[in-house]
């Protein structure tokens, strides 16, 4: 009981830091997840070119991101960008912006692949059909692969955004004021050694069951739209 009442005037203190940094966690997932689709999508058509340089490129691209931790990568864009970002957009050094960038990119390398399993399970029939209908290939793949990898891979999109939010707690070894680093700063305040620590984990995992019952509510939904 003793313990409740001490976390509940932990909270009272704490609590709109913690608020503050959930903010920020559910802003970094949620733009790195658009704008990591909407850089996956052309490393996709990359790697599905067959202009060899294109390819090779976006192949690297791929294997560097996903074969290097995000934790790297953050600490690159961090402490490597602000170094040669001119002194006139010092506003770009900012660690959320800085940081930003690395997760979009990283997110990029992981939904390419999915978008590039939704192209190549397309039917190739339909390509086919398209063609002999004089339809060009960028046609092709604008109006008819592309719309349907897409909705294919939606579920999968969610999936990403919930293993951001996880993922994000990184940023804050760069003083990012995630949930992470709300914890941290909670703690060093008060020297309690779990209480700060515990309260993150128990809002990271709200958020994550709820959005993943979300994501997994709309993947049954487009499955029940698929067979009607």
């Amino acid at each position: 009981m003793n313990l409740l009442k001490s976390w509940f005037a932990f909270l009272g203190k704490w609590g709109p830091m913690y608020a503050e940094g959930t903010l920020v966690t559910l802003k970094v997932s949620f733009f790195g997840v658009l704008i990591g689709f909407a850089l996956g999508i052309i490393v996709a058509l990359m790697r599905n070119s067959k202009i060899k340089p294109l390819e090779i490129l976006s192949k690297i691209y791929v294997q560097v991101l996903r074969g290097t931790p995000l934790l790297v990568q953050v600490t690159i864009a961090y402490y490597g960008f602000a170094t040669v970002v001119p002194d006139q957009f010092n506003y770009l050094k900012q660690p959320l912006i800085l940081s930003m960038i690395a997760v979009c990119m990283n997110s990029s390398a992981y939904v390419s692949e999915i978008i590039r399993g939704g192209i190549n399970a397309v039917d190739r029939g339909q390509s086919e059909a398209a063609a002999s209908l004089g339809m060009k290939k960028s046609q092709i793949m604008r109006h008819i692969i592309l719309p349907q990898a897409i909705k294919t891979v939606l579920p999968a999109l969610g999936n990403e955004f919930v293993t951001l939010i996880k993922e994000s707690a990184i940023l804050s070894v760069v003083g990012v004021g995630d949930i992470m680093y709300q914890a941290k700063v909670a703690g060093g305040a008060t020297y309690l050694p779990f209480m700060p620590y515990i309260t993150s984990a128990l809002i990271y995992l709200v958020l994550v069951t709820v959005l993943s019952k979300v994501v997994d509510t709309f993947e049954r939904r487009m499955a029940t739209g698929d067979t009607h």
